[in-house]
């Protein structure tokens, strides 16, 4: 079957792609689209790397659930950036052993003396919103990214915007 492109799909039969750049039989994605999908991917490990790096000392039973919640959708938008990104054989995003270490060496520094629920939500809250921040920079320095990156991206900042919502009631 030939492939024929309609707004900026390329259609087989019932199926539509990406917003991909075809090459023969294969397909590749667009350079903004990548950015998109590889800032999701580092936005949400990230999350997850904090998640895992405070969850050990989070004493309120209601917070250590609600930030487990979060970690598994953090989770679940990770995997879909780096599905698409692997369909459109684009590079993934690499995590920086110096960026893990500072992460985890903030958290600590900053709960080395408070431990406190309204202290780690605040951390979090604090997390949540330059995630918000890093991400609405992605999508303005790549806006025809086109539509699917653009979605799962809006998704994860309306996941970040209720998490916070969520946690300022422990503050």
């Amino acid at each position: 079957m030939g492939a024929s492109s309609v707004k900026g799909f390329f259609v087989r039969g019932e199926l539509s792609l990406p917003d991909w750049e075809q090459e023969g039989d294969t397909f590749e994605m667009k350079s903004q689209e990548a950015a998109v999908y590889r800032e999701v991917q580092r936005n949400t490990e990230m999350a997850m790397k904090a998640i895992d790096t405070i969850s050990g000392k989070v004493y309120d039973d209601d917070l250590a659930l609600q930030i487990s919640r979060q970690s598994l959708k953090y989770a679940e938008l990770y995997n879909e950036a780096s599905r698409q990104l692997m369909e459109g054989k684009a590079e993934r995003y690499q995590s920086n052993v110096l960026t893990d270490a500072m992460l985890r060496t903030g958290i600590h520094y900053n709960t080395m003396l408070n431990t406190s629920t309204e202290h780690i939500a605040e951390m979090m809250i604090k997390g949540s919103n330059n995630g918000i921040l890093e991400m609405e920079k992605v999508l303005k320095h790549n806006e025809n990214a086109g539509e699917r990156p653009t979605a799962l991206a809006k998704q994860l900042i309306d996941f970040e915007e209720s998490n916070i919502k969520r946690l300022k009631d422990y503050l």
